[in-house]
């Protein structure tokens, strides 16, 4: 047989196998799928047979650079929660100066929760376009504007209130930049450090709040939230990076003048490099098609149902701790919201960290049954490829155990305190509760990132949106379940709920390979279309 005969024979040989193994499903993101195709064209290129130039990095980004954009953007993500929640204790003091009942002032607070949930759709989609460094800044700039404003406003104009808070809520949402930066086999330990600050922010919120407007009035805490967050948004200014792929590829790609910092001294482009290695820049997409994917609503819902649980518990602990324990004051009571805060810094920074553990203990397994399997179909080194890695189980693996733990401790918190036992009590449940609630939303945020990547604003969007409706619903009527069955039954009946759609988990880890295979098929078959 001639040596071309043999170079088809083997060509064939291998489209067959590669035919037979596309009808497996299992899952890892888009980026992965370019990252491993990289390491097999070195492979390629190693046998000697071509010679094609090295793989290039997912991100040329150091280690150091990546969480300077972690920390940077955390804190942005911060500004969500800690402008609703620093409001809350200066609402009595607000309603005398403005002559306004309590429960109108309350009103604000809604309305802040609204568009809290509603801006990122829109901020989002700007950024999945125009790209996420002009629209953290700008997010920066309304919110220091909105807050001059607030920090200004006369005590007669109540409906100026209510739409500076508007304001407030629109600049104040967040967009996520992590999948621009971070592979999937990392993207849990960053993903883990930056929920620190969208999570932390509810319990540092009030305790800010309580001293600002106690020694410098009320509105020192919107000058407080202007200058903190025009700090924010110079750094911005000066040193973030514009980090969106289809701008800037994997870093490298120098980007438009507009879109450079002013002091650009992180990351490495190159005028030398390809830009046809740049995605295409995508039109602006409906961010409402993702609740098309079944495996993301379910994943949503979920969260959602948690995270009003979580909700709940912070915004009842002023009601329901100075009742319980008569001798806490103000300042007192707003220290008790560092418990849970301190809770969901463990959990950030640990959750995070296990997330990228699991994520390469499950490619080990793969990769030895692969090994050990002389009639497998697929090679080690394509085990994280969409196809073959199962991504949902990589990231929810330990969901059971965290929701068990998370449930337990919210039913013993809620009758500690109809118990009136030791403060200690309920303290310490509240650590557990915030460890664990923060893992829990962490790790569903992670996986809703795999499952679009290219959609990472986006799809945290959606998450802002479902989160807050829910929160805001739960909030809106837990007094009067409070009243109506005690806190211990209240805690036991929301998280009886949760309980009840805890099978979600087993259903995304059972059915969300076959989902992303049909998605999957069906973006192949679209852009088959569009090439002829």
């Amino acid at each position: 047989m001639s040596m071309d005969e043999k170079q088809r024979a083997t060509t064939n040989d291998v489209d067959d196998k590669a035919t037979t193994v596309e009808a497996s499903t299992s899952n890892t993101p888009p980026a992965a799928r370019n990252h491993d195709s990289q390491k097999q064209q070195t492979s390629t290129s190693n046998t000697g047979s071509t010679s094609e130039p090295p793989a290039k990095p997912y991100s040329v980004y150091t280690s150091q650079e990546k969480w300077f954009i972690v920390a940077v953007t955390g804190l942005a993500a911060l500004f969500s929660p800690l402008t609703a929640n620093i409001y809350f204790p200066a609402i009595p003091t607000i309603a005398a100066a403005f002559h306004k009942s309590i429960e109108l002032i309350n009103l604000t607070v809604t309305i802040y929760m609204v568009m809290q949930g509603i801006s990122p759709m829109f901020w989002g989609t700007l950024s999945d376009r125009w790209g996420r460094r002009p629209m953290f800044i700008g997010c920066m700039v309304v919110l220091s504007l909105s807050c001059v404003g607030l920090a200004l406003v006369p005590t007669n104009a109540y409906w100026l209130l209510m739409v500076l808070r508007c304001l407030q809520a629109a600049g104040s949402a967040s967009t996520v930049a992590l999948a621009d930066i971070a592979a999937p086999a990392e993207r849990g330990g960053y993903f883990g450090m930056w929920n620190i600050g969208p999570m932390v922010g509810p319990s540092i919120g009030p305790v800010l709040g309580g001293v600002l407007a106690d020694h410098l009035g009320w509105r020192s805490i919107f000058w407080f939230l202007c200058i903190s967050s025009g700090v924010c948004g110079v750094v911005m200014v000066l040193l973030l990076p514009e980090t969106l792929r289809a701008i800037v590829g994997n870093g490298s790609i120098p980007p438009p003048k507009g879109y450079m910092p002013l002091i650009p001294v992180i990351g490495r482009t190159s005028q030398d490099v390809d830009l046809s290695d740049r995605p295409p820049r995508r039109g602006f997409a409906n961010p409402f098609v993702l609740f098309t994917y079944v495996d993301v609503s379910l994943l949503l819902f979920f969260n959602a149902l948690v995270y009003s649980v979580f909700y709940g518990i912070t915004a009842t602990i002023s009601t329901l701790f100075q009742p319980t324990y008569p001798f806490l004051n103000e300042t007192d009571t707003g220290l008790c919201f560092l418990a849970v805060g301190g809770g969901m810094l463990i959990g950030g920074v640990v959750n995070g960290k296990i997330l990228d553990h699991d994520y390469q203990r499950v490619k080990r397994n793969l990769i030895r049954r692969v090994e050990a399997d002389p009639e497998a179909k697929i090679r080690p080194e394509d085990v994280t490829k969409d196809e073959y890695f199962p991504i949902e189980y990589a990231r929810l693996r330990l969901m059971p155990l965290l929701f068990g733990i998370f449930v337990a401790a919210c039913i013993g918190y809620g009758w500690c305190l109809q118990a009136g036992v030791n403060i200690a009590g309920p303290l310490i449940l509240q650590i557990v509760v915030g460890w664990t609630c923060v893992a829990i939303m962490n790790s569903v945020q992670t996986l809703l990132v795999d499952l679009a990547p290219m959609h990472g604003s986006a799809i945290t969007a959606c998450n802002n949106l479902i989160r807050c409706s829910f929160g805001a619903a739960c909030v809106s009527i837990i007094d009067l379940i409070l009243k109506a069955i005690g806190t211990g039954w209240t805690y036991v009946l929301l998280c009886g709920i949760c309980v009840v759609f805890s099978p979600i988990i087993w259903i995304v880890i059972r059915y969300g390979p076959k989902w992303r295979a049909k998605r999957r098929a069906r973006r192949q078959a679209l852009e088959t279309q569009s090439r002829k």
